[in-house]
């Protein structure tokens, strides 16, 4: 019996102590789990803090982003105004230079132009000197000829043109001989036909295609009478006359008598 109460209160205490130890286990662990779960709060609050303030972080990041997507957009705006702005000035200048273009050319015909122009003008006054040179020549030789026309004028006041004589004395003579005769004519007499002015070539001027004639208006020449030109019994052409003097005149010729007609030819009165 004792052995066995002693075996049972053996058991007991082995029991009790066992229950101490794993009661002392289990306040242990209860004891280091205690302190985990304390240091766990508190890692638990510090990321709960760090999370708060990564989420106040992200609000201000969502923020500046927010804020820089609307700068980035304004930012693009402007870009796109820029590139705009910069195409529509590219095409400006592009126009600009095609107009530049178009006025150097432009500008390189005008001095051509102007080139040619100027050897044009320096042609005409060329011309124009040479022309005056001619006129001042031909001005020369119009007085010399007007002073050799009243010469020749001078010359044949005494001598017979052609038919007729016409120095003043025996013109006068002959035209009172005539009115006598026309006085004592008796009425039935028929009147004598005028006589055909022959004459001859006195000057030839080639330069203004003219010739005088050594028949004026003391001969009964009138401007606008025509004269037929031999040259001995050749028939060159017809003169026209011009200008009239008193003892000599005037006349034009066509270009087709110019190289024909000569001084000395013979002028007869052409009677239509």
């Amino acid at each position: 019996m004792n052995h066995r109460a002693n075996a049972t209160i053996a058991i007991l205490i082995v029991l009790i102590a066992i229950s101490l130890i794993l009661a002392g286990g289990v306040f242990y662990f209860l004891q280091k789990e205690r302190v985990k779960t304390s240091e766990l709060q508190v890692q638990l609050e510090d990321i709960n803090t760090r999370l708060k303030s990564t989420e106040n972080n992200l609000d201000d990041s969502r923020k500046k982003i927010t804020d820089l997507s609307t700068k980035l957009q304004d930012a693009q705006a402007k870009i796109d105004t820029l590139n705009s702005e910069l195409k529509e000035e590219k095409a400006s200048r592009e126009e600009a230079l095609a107009k530049i273009e178009i006025l150097r050319v432009d500008l390189d015909r005008q001095k051509e132009l102007r080139a040619d122009l100027e050897d044009k003008l320096n042609k005409a006054q060329d011309e124009a000197r040479n022309t005056q040179n001619q006129l001042n020549q031909l001005d020369s030789e119009k007085q010399e000829l007007q002073i050799k026309v009243k010469d020749l004028e001078a010359k044949t006041q005494s001598i017979e043109l052609g038919n007729v004589v016409v120095s003043p004395e025996p013109a006068v003579k002959a035209t009172k001989t005539k009115k006598q005769n026309i006085t004592k004519a008796p009425a039935t007499k028929k009147v004598q036909p005028p006589k055909i002015l022959e004459g001859k070539v006195l000057v030839v001027n080639k330069d203004y295609d003219f010739v005088v004639v050594n028949l004026g208006g003391k001969d009964g020449v009138r401007a606008g009478q025509i004269f037929s030109v031999y040259h001995g019994t050749k028939y060159l052409g017809d003169v026209k006359v011009e200008k009239v003097h008193d003892s000599m005149a005037a006349a034009n010729f066509s270009v087709s008598l110019k190289e024909k007609i000569s001084e000395g030819d013979k002028v007869v009165q052409k009677v239509k």
